[in-house]
């Protein structure tokens, strides 16, 4: 059973009253309004955070082991299907994910199960700001005044859900290893004079053996509302710094529930493990080259935990198109999509063209 963390339900100022945040540079709960630094300390050491038995999980979780620990109101986008957990009281919100503001009440069939741990913002919102400026310097075909323009002002932290997993692989293998080896074979050169050149070969062997692996922490996104291909782009997030679930980390900042569902994720994962258990076993394989792999696994020991992890998201309108930028929270890397500015694309071709005109005119 997971050991439960009791959480503040609310963060007010010392000073004002006011809500405090938390702040990623300063690493503490900070006013935003009137600046007091809250005396609230988080303790980082009360404990590893636990794994939750996975076949367990599936049958069913205990009610101890769900909901969000203080009073929250889900929305759901009606545009980009995101599930977003706010503060019960705030109102008037749009989409954090695509800016919508067709938002509706999302009413669960059940209380979520609630995370197990959160990697903490590191990386605060000023140095986000002039990392996304930099990162478009840096694209060339970019427009130049992309970097000029305000965009930035409007970036956003969010949490999103992850689930990792635990699980322990004895994976049996059989292959057919190949050997190569070289062979004199007769012919004939562009002038018609024979020759003689080497000819390469596979001799064919069976092979077979056993993998054992202990995979941690394999991560699957719970996510819905940011596209895969720029999340794993960002990753990975370092999930041995995860601490116990506690609701300060999350204050001022949106958190989006998951709408991959566990099932659906321990499903995943074990797709993740045995593409990695394919390449451990092809790296067994004796030889020059390999056919005919085929690997058996089995798993044991498999647990899971669901966690929150930082992302700086910056949705901008550019033209006609959308775009987006994401960033680690806790890392910085940067990943996303930006506009192409036809006249750098057209000058490269004109000096291309040039290139091979005077390359032409050299040769004559």
């Amino acid at each position: 059973m997971v050991q439960e963390i009791s959480a503040l339900e609310k963060h007010a100022c010392p000073a004002c009253g006011a809500q405090a945040e938390w702040h990623p540079g300063k690493q503490k709960l900070v006013c935003p309004f009137c600046g007091t630094e809250s005396p609230y300390v988080i303790d980082r050491e009360t404990g590893k955070v636990a794994e939750i038995d996975l076949v367990k999980a599936l049958r069913e979780l205990p009610e101890e082991e769900r909901g969000w620990q203080t009073a929250t109101r889900s929305v759901q986008c009606q545009s980009c299907r995101a599930v977003m957990v706010f503060d019960a009281a705030r109102v008037g919100q749009n989409c954090e994910f695509c800016g919508s503001p067709a938002l509706v009440d999302y009413e669960e069939i059940k209380s979520p199960i609630r995370p197990q741990g959160v990697l903490p913002f590191k990386v605060d919102r000023n140095k986000v700001r002039d990392d996304i400026r930099h990162w478009w310097r840096s694209k060339w075909f970019a427009p130049g005044r992309l970097a000029r323009a305000a965009l930035v002002d409007t970036v956003h932290s969010l949490y999103i859900p992850y689930w990792t997993f635990d699980a322990k692989a004895h994976c049996p293998w059989e292959a057919e290893a190949g050997y190569y080896y070289y062979v004199d074979v007769e012919g004939r050169d562009s002038q018609g004079k024979r020759v003689v050149r080497k000819e390469r070969r596979t001799r064919w062997e069976p092979a077979s053996g056993t993998v054992n692996h202990a995979f941690d922490d394999e991560p699957v996104p719970g996510t819905q509302g940011l596209p895969l291909d720029l999340l794993r782009q960002v990753e990975p997030f370092p999930t041995q710094e995860v601490v116990p679930y506690d609701t300060a980390f999350l204050s001022g900042h949106v958190v989006e529930h998951y709408k991959v569902v566990l099932l659906e994720a321990a499903e995943r994962s074990q797709q993740q493990m045995h593409q990695a258990l394919e390449r451990l076993c092809a790296q067994q394989v004796p030889g020059d080259t390999y056919r005919n792999l085929r690997i058996f696994p089995t798993f044991s020991g498999r647990t899971f935990k669901h966690v929150l992890v930082p992302i700086w998201l910056l949705t901008y309108n550019y033209g006609a198109k959308a775009f987006q930028v994401i960033v680690n929270g806790y890392t910085g890397k940067i990943a996303g999509k930006y506009p192409i500015s036809w006249w750098k694309v057209l000058l490269v071709i004109l000096l291309a063209l040039i290139v091979v005109a005077i390359v032409v005119a050299v040769n004559n």
